[in-house]
């Protein structure tokens, strides 16, 4: 999904140019369709450093399937949605792509997503939180190709410093961690928690499913005022009434310097950090671990990723089939790990040998196994600015957390279809 390294907003402008343009652009049905076994070329867009990878996936796909040419183009996160809007609005969209997962939403509102074939690809084959992140109005717009969720990071050896000698396992048991580091280990915050910026609401959003929130309510309005939510906003709080998180996110923070250092302990993210420690600060090994979320009712966290989409006027749907089947074989997704170190969707990939080898990697399926989805709206991006208003609003304000879960509700309230 990409969650953290996407950085261009959703305009209402250019997502109702889309739209207006959309009936010429798509129509749903483009005319004849190319048979999977007849020779053809299959435009793929890929996003980031994926993109580059999956060039090479769609040349071991050829080999199976010489007569399907697969072109796949990389395309930067940070221009990926205005390349789509506009792509929408001219007709120009390729014939499938990798697509954030909280990007799913908005293209399915628009009309430019095919309807996957559950007959070809089972939603019991994912993490349930996956998949449900591609359906809207029961319908699923997406496959889930690889996922990512929240875990702790934490500092052992400063623990054991502080008289800590295990990960936290539930909120009480955080905040005494958070404390000691600093009072007992001289750090100089207790933890790391992103106090305002795009994307603020990736670290407070695991707080409020832990409390056992939910960001809509079953008939599928906000749900930002309730009590769970404003103890979500309260305990996220904590951390900055007590000094034990810094206020200020400057552009480009890198919670991993501070994280070597010492100077933040302990801190929330994905799983793209097991890498960014080992490589950049080898002198920690044996020094930190990551832990499942600390519990409040429960241990909750969400689940981005990545998830392949087919566009509705595209002429080579069979083939998009045939290389979307390729990608989530379980083999194909081990393969991927190995290559990109992004997590399979698959469930049954995580018995392949690649998965099962790698040292570390049983804290993201423990937690994947109890994660939520973010919901497929078509004005995610609006939504989630608001959240990351909200939490600046408690972090960094000091503004009480009832009064923000009351404006955090209204300020969304036109942001749901």
């Amino acid at each position: 999904m990409q969650l953290i390294r996407r950085t261009v907003a959703v305009t209402v402008t250019a997502a109702t140019a889309a739209g207006a343009l959309l009936l010429s652009a798509c129509g749903g049905d483009s005319g004849g369709q190319t048979a999977a076994d007849e020779k053809q070329t299959l435009t793929v867009w890929g996003m980031g450093e994926e993109g580059k990878h999956l060039q090479e996936l769609g040349e071991e796909f050829g080999k199976k399937y010489p007569n399907i040419d697969v072109k796949v183009t990389p395309v930067g996160w940070d221009v990926v949605h205005q390349k789509l809007v506009s792509a929408v609005a001219a007709g120009e969209l390729p014939d499938m792509a990798q697509m954030g997962s909280t990007m799913v939403g908005e293209f399915t509102s628009l009309d430019a997503l095919e309807p996957v074939d559950t007959k070809t690809f089972r939603k019991a084959d994912f993490f349930p939180a996956a998949w449900a992140g591609n359906v809207t109005d029961g319908t699923a717009y997406g496959v889930p190709w690889y996922v990512d969720t929240r875990v702790l990071y934490y500092r052992t050896d400063l623990a054991a410093e502080a008289g800590v000698g295990k990960a936290p396992a539930n909120w009480r048991e955080q905040r005494a961690l958070a404390a000691a580091y600093k009072d007992k280990a001289g750090t100089e915050w207790g933890t790391y928690h992103q106090p305002s910026g795009i994307g603020a609401w990736q670290t407070w959003l695991p707080f409020l499913y832990s409390a056992g929130g939910k960001l809509l309510d079953k008939d599928g309005e906000p749900a930002l005022d309730s009590p769970e939510s404003v103890r979500a906003l309260s305990e996220y709080a904590h951390y900055y009434d007590k000094g034990l998180s810094t206020k200020s996110s400057p552009p480009g923070y890198d919670v991993v310097k501070d994280f070597a250092s010492g100077k933040a302990p302990m801190f929330v993210s994905g799983p793209w950090m097991v890498n960014n420690i080992q490589d950049q600060h080898p002198g920690l090994k044996g020094k930190w671990k990551a832990a499942p979320l600390p519990a409040d009712k429960t241990s909750t966290s969400f689940v981005g990723g990545s998830s392949l989409v087919t566009f509705a006027d595209s002429g080579h749907k069979a083939a998009a089939k045939k290389f979307t089947e390729y990608l989530t074989s379980p083999a194909e997704q081990a393969d991927w790990y190995g290559m990109a170190r992004s997590l399979p969707a698959v469930e049954a990939a995580w018995d392949e040998p690649e998965l099962t080898r790698a040292e570390g990697l049983d804290v993201f399926e423990k937690q994947l196994r109890t994660s939520e989805p973010v919901p497929a709206l078509s004005k995610w991006e609006e939504f989630a600015a608001k959240i990351d208003e909200a939490v600046a609003r408690v972090a960094q304000k000091g503004e009480d957390p009832a009064k923000t879960a009351a404006w955090l509700q209204k300020a969304t309230e036109s942001l749901v279809d």
